[in-house]
């Protein structure tokens, strides 16, 4: 059975930070299901891309899922607000899953408590409320906790899901056949 990963997409995403992991994941075997709080199975972009999505998030049961990926940008400042993806991450990580969050999507983990006592990063934008990222590494995995920096880190970012859910091998073929 493959690993499933949720991923949770809205209006104002960082499309490479969206499209690479989720790209990575699925050539590993994954099943990625991207699923947005919107009314409409699409979302557009920070940069006008338009992207379809699998789900919407409401009444969706993430009990069957091995991670969460949250991808960032101005998307996560909207998905702040209502608190249900924080509350989400926090479910997966009670429960010994995989929490992935890149760029600003950090901050949700913050708003969730499950940053503190581990290392992470983040995007300079999100410096001023998350004082403890780690500023000079790319790619941080502490524990089930993955945080990563932003767009310019996306595959590795990528990648490192791929190792930790599905093995290194399939990560090394991932990124040989990719060339990275």
């Amino acid at each position: 059975m493959a690993v499933r990963v949720l991923c949770v997409v809205a209006d104002g995403v960082e499309e490479t930070e969206l499209v690479a992991p989720v790209d990575l994941l699925r050539r590993a075997g994954a099943e990625v299901v991207m699923a947005t709080p919107n009314a409409e199975l699409e979302v557009t972009g920070k940069h006008g891309i338009r992207i379809g999505v699998d789900a919407q998030l409401q009444g969706l049961d993430a009990e069957g899922f091995e991670a969460l990926l949250l991808p960032g940008g101005p998307a996560v400042m909207e998905l702040r607000k209502e608190g249900r993806v924080a509350e989400l991450a926090r479910s997966f990580a009670l429960r010994g899953k995989l929490v992935a969050a890149i760029c600003a999507a950090p901050l949700l983990l913050e708003d969730a408590g499950l940053l503190k006592g581990k290392r992470h990063t983040s995007h300079f934008s999100t410096y001023d409320e998350l004082t403890q990222a780690e500023r000079e590494e790319r790619v941080l995995l502490d524990g089930n906790v993955l945080t990563s920096r932003g767009a310019g880190t996306a595959v590795e970012f990528g990648l490192v899901m791929v190792r930790h859910l599905i093995g290194e091998t399939e990560a090394q073929e991932v990124a040989a056949a990719i060339m990275a």
